[in-house]
């Protein structure tokens, strides 16, 4: 099986509502907010560090992520709106498409923040390094080693 990870830029892919549906199916609404914020042009990804992705085997939309600047702390990341369909689970899709989204990352943060929905998704955010810290708006937090960055730093959200 080959996995495929693109980048999504200017429109949502089709099959982004067979994705919804079944999300929607397992009690999710991540991605009905994804597309919504979408339409109106709330989130579109193209913040400094932000990026969203989708996973595709056999040219299909297997699942979607991304990335956003995290609100609650300054100079940190957030995954968002990640989904994998349940018939493409535990084949390392998810898997692949964190890790594309966090070697995104290494260069422009230290920190990036996710909220884990449900015990499985903790003990895979987990299984990526993540550790739990309940603080409301996220519930695991990785801290990246900034190898990327200058001296060490972060260069997200510098400002000249």
């Amino acid at each position: 099986m080959t996995i495929d990870i693109r980048m999504i830029r200017d429109r949502l892919p089709q099959e982004i509502a067979d994705l919804e549906n079944e999300a929607r199916r397992e009690g999710h609404l991540h991605i009905t907010r994804l597309i919504g914020d979408w339409s109106v042009g709330a989130v579109r990804f193209e913040g400094d560090g932000e990026r969203l992705l989708g996973a595709y085997v056999a040219e299909g939309l297997a699942g979607i992520g991304g990335m956003t600047i995290e609100p609650t702390m300054s100079g940190a990341l957030r995954m968002r709106r990640f989904y994998i369909r349940p018939a493409m689970r535990r084949r390392g899709i998810g898997r692949m498409l964190a890790l594309s989204l966090l070697d995104h990352a290494r260069p422009c943060c230290s920190i990036v923040t996710v909220h884990a929905g449900n015990d499985a998704a903790a003990k895979f955010w987990e299984s990526l390094g993540f550790q739990p810290r309940g603080r409301g708006r996220y519930s695991h937090v990785l801290e990246l080693d900034g190898s990327g960055c200058p001296d060490g730093e972060s260069s997200l959200f510098r400002r000249p």
